[in-house]
């Protein structure tokens, strides 16, 4: 019989919170910074930065074929390269096509496009399932492909990180690239999602 440590029966968030106290109070970080430092992945340099990526693929077509052929080029052009960010590919969802994002080792993710990971990307179970049963795991998560789409799933490393870039919905041909912007979530950059018309 194998005992567990007290440790591990204390949730995450609680264990997270202790140390960064006991940081705080040894002087080795400064809560302010840890703050700014969040903030600006939650909203600065989050997800926003890849909805913008996205928009300009779907509005202007000579980036689009740039961000298809190196992503990082044409990411770096817009100013959104940066830690985690380093080398990233981008695959482009069609209507027979649909691209999911995973890491299976640990976490690798584009943060200087996405942001902060969500927690269900770092969760073991979305990392061993969207690769041995995409089509179930996607539709658990709220997205269902017909049949006949094929479902690519790209396994991020330290090395690649990988972005989806996903269909413009229909219905938006209209609306200008910052009128886009606002419609693409960071799932939908992943591939667990869609991006709908307004």
């Amino acid at each position: 019989m194998t005992s567990t440590g007290s440790a591990d029966r204390i949730p995450a968030p609680l264990r997270t919170e202790a140390l960064e106290q006991l940081l705080t109070e040894r002087g080795l970080i400064d809560p302010n910074v840890m703050d700014k430092l969040i903030t600006e992945y939650e909203t600065t340099v989050g997800p926003l930065n890849g909805a913008k990526v996205v928009a300009k693929a779907w509005t202007d077509p000579e980036y689009r074929q740039w961000l298809l052929a190196d992503g990082t080029a044409a990411i770096r052009e817009l100013g959104f390269i940066g830690r985690q960010g380093e080398h990233i590919v981008v695959v482009e969802n069609t209507a027979t096509t649909h691209n999911v994002v995973v890491c299976t080792l640990c976490s690798c993710y584009p943060w200087s496009v996405l942001g902060l990971p969500p927690s269900w990307y770092k969760d073991p179970a979305y990392r061993a399932r969207v690769v041995r049963e995409p089509r179930t795991v996607l539709s658990e998560m709220g997205l269902e492909l017909a049949d006949d789409v094929q479902i690519r799933v790209h396994d991020s490393s330290s090395e690649v990180r990988w972005l989806v870039l996903p269909e413009r919905p229909a219905g938006t041909e209209g609306l200008t690239e910052d009128e886009l912007v606002p419609l693409v979530s960071r799932d939908a950059m992943v591939g667990v999602a869609k991006v709908s018309a307004p």
